[in-house]
Parts: structure tokens; C-alpha cells; sequence
């Protein structure tokens, strides 16, 4: 199994995140953010990444420290979880349905970090929740899991399903590509040998 745990701790948050790739999609999940529990919890469900992270942060400001530093943990335990990243498929896409939303995801796990996000809320919140948090969690997640993530949402009905559709998308191209690719289970898929950055 490749897996990977990582601490993090600074005077804003303090967050242990673990992660199986080849799991099941079993989580457990305590940010002491609920929605970002539950986007998490369909990253890891619909990703079969098994992920266990606990976050303690400084609610008491907002949710903006907990939910960039939940992308950071999570993304490094994911880049050091691939190893060298050998026998990974490394490309994939996905058009994600969510009810009356469309978003579609791409991603290269190439080493080589990089957001393109095509995303817009109309609305500042979803409940309690800042949607301009969403982008922030994907920034730190594909900064520090050193991918290309390419995110648009092509149209949508409510906020909630925008949001959803993202991890959700994110999830199922993130599958595709770290999986162990039979016909090339021992090499690099790039020509450089290497997929370091």
C-alpha cells in the first residue's frame, strides 16, 4: 500500500493527515468545519483514498487557515505517498455531473505544480462557509500534491453542487491517474525518467 502520514503545525493550525492510495475510500474526517468535512469525505470516498485528518485551527477567525492548511497536509501526504510516482497512469480527466451542474476536471501528476481554476460563485457563502475557500483548498492541495489541476465548472444550478462537483471531479481524475498503470508498472511515464518536478 502506498501510504504516507504528515504533521503540520503552526500559531494558526495544527493538522495530522494521513493517507492510503490504494485504500477504499474510507475517511475520517474532523476539521471542525462541517463543510469542508463533507468535501473531504467525497474526496476520499469517490478518490478511494483512504484519508484520516484531524485539523485544529483558529476558528475563531474563520475557516481560512483550516481549510488552506487541510490542502497543504493533505497534498503533501498524497506527493509522498507517490514516491517517485513509477507505474502511475499520471493523466486524466473527468466531466462531473452534479444534478444541473457540469465540472470538469484535468489532471498530469507530474511533479510540477500548477492551478488553472474556472470557477465562480455568485454567492459569498454556502451556510457558514466562505466560497472563496473552495479555490483556496484546491491552490494548496495542487501546490504541494505537485500536480497540474486543471477545474472549470461549465454551468451550474445551486452553490452546493458547484462546490461538491469540484472534489468530486477532483476525486475521480485523481483515481484514474495514480493508479498503477499494469502495462507500465515499472517505469516513469515521461521520457525525462523522472517525475520531480
Amino acid at each position: 500500500m502506498r501510504q504516507a502520514s504528515i504533521e503540520r503545525n503552526t500559531t494558526e493550525t495544527g493538522i495530522s493527515a494521513a493517507v492510503a492510495l490504494d485504500g477504499t475510500g474510507s475517511y475520517d474526517v474532523k476539521t471542525g468545519v462541517g463543510f469542508l468535512d463533507h468535501m473531504l469525505e467525497q474526496l476520499s470516498r469517490h478518490s478511494l483514498i483512504d484519508i484520516t485528518l484531524r485539523a485544529k485551527g483558529d476558528l475563531h477567525i474563520d475557516a481560512h487557515h483550516t481549510a488552506e492548511d487541510s490542502g497543504i497536509a493533505l497534498g503533501q501526504a498524497v506527493a509522498r505517498a507517490l514516491g517517485d510516482r513509477k507505474g502511475i497512469r499520471r493523466y486524466a480527466s473527468v466531466h462531473l455531473p452534479m444534478d444541473g451542474t457540469l465540472t470538469r476536471a484535468a489532471i498530469d501528476v507530474s511533479g510540477r505544480p500548477f492551478l488553472v481554476w474556472k470557477v465562480q460563485f455568485t454567492a459569498p457563502k454556502i451556510g457558514d462557509f466562505d466560497t472563496e475557500l473552495v479555490r483556496e483548498w484546491f491552490q494548496a492541495f495542487a501546490m504541494n500534491a505537485g500536480v497540474t489541476l486543471h477545474v472549470e465548472t461549465l454551468y451550474a444550478d445551486n452553490h452546493h453542487h458547484i462546490a461538491e462537483s469540484c472534489f468530486k471531479a477532483l476525486a475521480r481524475a485523481l483515481r484514474e491517474a495514480i493508479e498503477i498503470d499494469p502495462r507500465q508498472k515499472d517505469r516513469i511515464p515521461s521520457t525525462k525518467g523522472s517525475l520531480a518536478g
